[in-house]
């Protein structure tokens, strides 16, 4: 029997996503199990499955077109099912263009130039029915909305901080936001954010105004680590770095300090069994955390493995969603930059993420004597609400413990 396929809610908590691509074309026949459409979340590509054999009879959608989530995508029949009056069928299904719940049903209009400054082009305004709609019942006056849709395009949910004053529209909050100096012609050049990018303001602000941050600074002695992963790469097909070995520390430090290995939700604090670390990875788009699962099973190589893999497909935009969830903690190293410390900050709705910096040669003190060394600064940044200060220290004692004897990580 004919349905729609719908756009399936492919992350959590997500209202849009883009259909990136359709691997088939009208009239092709698919096997259960056989990729129907790719569609691209702020930071993966999700592949939607067919659950059973069928055809996929038309598609309502166009490619790298932004569609809500629930909105019928295409026409799917049964194997052998022959519908001879396509346009009667969607409409016995209940699908209209004008009907569906997506916003993105009128055209979206294309990009003008980024350095374009034409107040002609500017003073168009581009927003969906449904936030047009709204906008007429509430009196906003649609020009002095910012729109967070493709090219700029204004929805109904940029709308919900909004109120109606003279006949214009200003922000709920008291405070205002400030004027964007106009600048001179030619010393700028605007870039469009990306989805990824607004994806990544949007967390970040709110883990910096939800999540009480408080911070534990060590200095940490690796001379014996660089000697143990020297021997360990000795003829190795798989090189294994310094982050791996910290990965792997990070695991062995929540298995001690298990109050460590939790995150907060609004009704518990969640405490986990196996530990799940992600990894924070940049990318010419911007800063991706795919996570790796149970580390505390894995050994220092399948943690190189799984993390050079993971790098390569972040860069490539081959990530999948779920390898982009979970985790209580994360892990970021700036090292390789010639950065020697710095605070991370918490990516919700996890409960910690370790900084780390450049391993540097100075002066230490061995046994009262001052000697040549090697050091590694860290910084761990700690949600105050499910964790108490003692117990990062703890946490940061044992990890310190792991990274200067570092055969205790392999153990």
């Amino acid at each position: 029997m004919a349905e729609l396929l719908l756009m399936p809610e492919v992350a959590a908590g997500a209202t849009s996503a883009v259909l990136s691509s359709w691997p088939l074309a009208e009239a092709s026949s698919y096997s259960a199990g056989e990729i129907l459409a790719i569609i691209e979340t702020d930071k993966a590509v999700v592949d939607v499955e067919a659950e059973s054999d069928g055809i996929l009879v038309k598609l309502l959608i166009a490619e790298s077109q932004e569609v809500e989530i629930g909105r019928p995508i295409a026409l799917i029949a049964a194997p052998g099912e022959v519908i001879a009056d396509i346009d009667a069928t969607l409409s016995a299904l209940g699908y209209s263009p004008d009907s569906t719940p997506s916003e993105s049903a009128e055209p979206v209009p294309s990009a003008a130039p980024a350095t374009e400054t034409s107040v002609e082009v500017s003073s168009r305004v581009f927003a969906s029915p449904l936030a047009r709609r709204h906008a007429k019942e509430k009196g906003i006056d649609l020009s002095q909305v910012t729109g967070t849709g493709p090219q700029g395009r204004i929805r109904k949910h940029d709308l919900d901080n909004v109120q109606a004053t003279s006949g214009k529209s200003t922000p709920a909050t008291a405070t205002t936001a400030p004027a964007i100096p106009t600048p001179v012609p030619g010393t700028v050049t605007e870039i469009p954010h990306s989805r990824l990018r607004r994806a990544i303001a949007q967390r970040l602000v709110e883990s910096k105004t939800q999540a009480p941050h408080f911070y534990l600074d060590a200095t940490i002695r690796v001379d014996r680590l660089m000697a143990l992963r020297a021997e360990i790469n000795d003829g190795a097909q798989t090189r294994v770095s310094f982050n791996d070995f910290v990965i792997k520390a990070v695991a062995a430090a929540h298995l001690r300090v298990p109050q460590m290995n939790v995150i907060w939700t609004p009704d518990a604090v969640l405490q986990y069994s196996t530990v799940d670390i992600s990894m924070a990875v940049a990318t010419d788009n911007g800063l991706v955390t795919p996570t790796l699962r149970g580390v505390e099973n894995m050994t220092v190589t399948q943690i190189a493995l799984a993390s050079k893999d993971f790098a390569t497909r972040a860069k490539e935009g081959g990530l999948r969603q779920n390898e982009l969830e979970g985790g209580s903690t994360s892990v970021s190293n700036l090292g390789m930059f010639g950065v020697e410390s710095f605070s991370a900050i918490i990516n919700p709705p996890q409960s910690s993420i370790i900084a780390v910096g450049a391993i540097t040669a100075e002066p230490v003190v061995d046994n009262g004597t001052v000697v040549a060394g090697h050091v590694m600064r860290v910084t761990v940044s700690v949600d105050h609400r499910p964790i108490d200060g003692a117990t990062g220290a703890m946490w940061l004692r044992e990890f310190v413990d792991l990274m200067e004897s570092p055969a205790k990580i392999l153990a």
